[in-house]
């Protein structure tokens, strides 16, 4: 279907790819995964025309339909959210603002409504719509959004309603850039079970490690500005490019080794006649020899002891018959909540249960309409918002908010740690104030993980991360001593850290005693029916 041949692209004076080939077959699930900045979403815009490469050839089957899913959405438009997802084609989208425009206007004998509903008809209007109806509510949209124009909804949901547009028309080729970038979990569990039955083929850029791993099939890696090609979903390709990795280092010390005993040998016969011809010989052997580069370390997770907070009381935080409203929104009445020493929660919900407004709630964050919030005497909360850049210095480098944060971290732990969350050596001394919303977010985490309370409310603390970071970050909350509720819909991350889920949903709180698996089990979300009705 999709076949890259020889290709070369240099950006900024770094060359991105150099020679590198890539095929995509008619059916195949394909990662493409890489460090922030190799290329990945370059290679993407090469393959749609959008930029083209210095060297070589990207050739399309000429009946493959491609498309494509961008990490953000355009401007928002006076379109519905049904429109969007019903537009397979551009003059869908033009036949179905027609019709609505004429309906509006009493217009219903015009040429103009006969032309577009003749177009509607071609494309299998009706058919399609009920189609589109349920993969929009599957990405978690209610009846009464259908009608609603994109411009009043965020650019979350409006890239929801733009995933929709492409499940509705099931192009030959699907290529997602970070799709569950925008999802919930219930979102997110759905799309898994939705494309695990895609007829096409699928070539996805994602930091969900459990998503690829559901998914893909295939994973190219940009390594050395190469496209390197492993079998397998992410997880067989870590286990994958450690034994690359280990093959190549070995090649490359044997040729060391053989080097280094030429050039031995020609050092020290150099002036002995005798030995004139051996010499020349063992010369022209290391001007024909094909250099091995020293192979990159494969990028590991950082292992640092974190400090851990001091111990709470078993009653950490209570709450008892706690009511909040949002507006005029009714979300909770009469909730009881008890969260003891070491509970580790994850709440899980649709968009607009009430997750994030509970953990403010806990927090301490909003005040509470009526009921009490009783927190443990010896309880020490740390609230990590969506809302990141609240508790940082704009006139500190990163480094000197991460050392002011733990006046005994060593500066080296310190870089070490930074450079575990993305932050290169010359990042480190930049300024607070000049940091991107991401990076702001990255160095608020490290700023809890180098001096930890002793209960953690989290909400969505792997966004922004990539996956090295997020596995950085696993590891740090597994050793964490202290209590941890968070909100999350990376299931890695969920799957790694919750012991207990509380699901929510229209005010109601239900427990699970156990973690994201336990919760699909007795809910009955592992059934496929129920996972694709959601």
């Amino acid at each position: 279907m999709l076949t890259i041949k020889k290709l070369t692209k240099a950006h900024a004076g770094r060359t991105l790819f150099y020679e590198t080939e890539l095929i995509v077959n008619w059916g195949e699930r394909i990662a493409l995964v890489g460090p922030n900045g190799a290329g990945k979403s370059t290679l993407f815009r090469m393959i749609r025309g959008e930029d083209t490469p210095d060297e070589g050839e990207i050739i399309m089957d000429d009946y493959a339909v491609v498309g494509y899913l961008p990490q953000e959405a355009g401007d928002p438009t006076d379109r519905t959210v049904l429109e969007i997802a019903m537009s397979t084609t551009p003059e869908m989208g033009d036949a179905i603002r027609t019709l609505r425009e004429c309906e509006a206007k009493g217009d219903n004998s015009s040429d103009a409504y006969a032309h577009a509903m003749d177009t509607f008809i071609s494309h299998d209007g009706y058919q399609i719509e009920p189609k589109a109806k349920r993969i929009l509510k599957g990405l978690a949209f209610k009846d009464e959004d259908f009608h609603r124009p994109a411009r009043e909804m965020s650019g979350g949901w409006v890239m929801r309603a733009h995933l929709a547009q492409l499940l509705v028309a099931e192009p030959d080729l699907l290529m997602l850039d970070e799709p569950t970038n925008h999802l919930d979990l219930m979102s997110l569990l759905w799309l898994r079970r939705y494309l695990l039955n895609y007829p096409g083929a699928i070539f996805m850029i994602s930091h969900d490690r459990d998503f690829m791993d559901e998914l893909v099939e295939t994973v190219y890696d940009i390594e050395n500005a190469e496209l390197v090609r492993y079998t397998g979903n992410y997880t067989r390709f870590l286990e994958l490019k450690e034994q690359r990795y280990e093959l190549m280092l070995a090649a490359w010390r044997k040729q060391q080794r053989e080097i280094a005993h030429f050039e031995a040998f020609i050092e020290r016969f150099r002036s002995v006649a005798s030995k004139a011809a051996l010499v020349q010989s063992r010369i022209k052997q290391l001007e024909k020899m094909r250099r091995i580069e020293k192979p990159k370390q494969v990028r590991r997770v950082f292992k640092f002891i974190f400090p851990q907070p001091p111990r709470s009381m078993q009653r950490v935080l209570e709450l008892e018959k706690v009511g909040q409203s949002y507006g005029e929104r009714r979300i909770y009445k009469n909730l009881d909540l008890l969260i003891e020493r070491g509970d580790r929660i994850v709440l899980v919900g649709p968009n607009g249960a009430g997750k994030s407004t509970l953990l403010k709630v806990l927090a301490g964050v909003i005040p509470i309409d009526e009921g009490k919030r009783i927190v443990g005497t010896t309880t020490r909360i740390g609230y990590f918002s969506q809302m990141r850049s609240e508790n940082l210095t704009p006139n500190f480098t990163v480094l000197e908010e991460i050392m002011a944060a733990d006046p005994e971290l060593r500066e080296e732990e310190a870089r070490g740690v930074l450079g575990s969350f993305m932050f290169r050596r010359q990042d480190v001394d930049k300024r607070v104030e000049v940091l991107s919303g991401g990076e702001k977010s990255r160095l608020s985490l490290v700023k809890f993980l180098v001096n930890p309370p002793n209960l953690l409310l989290m909400d969505e603390p792997t966004t922004h991360l990539d996956l090295m970071s997020v596995e950085a970050l696993c590891q740090a909350l597994k050793r964490y001593e202290g209590t941890l509720v968070f909100i999350s819909h990376d299931v890695h991350f969920i799957r790694s850290l919750a012991e207990k889920t509380l699901h929510i949903n229209h005010g109601t709180v239900t427990p699970y005693a156990g973690g994201y698996d336990y919760y699909l089990e007795k809910s009955g979300l592992l059934d496929s029916d129920n996972a694709m009705n959601m």
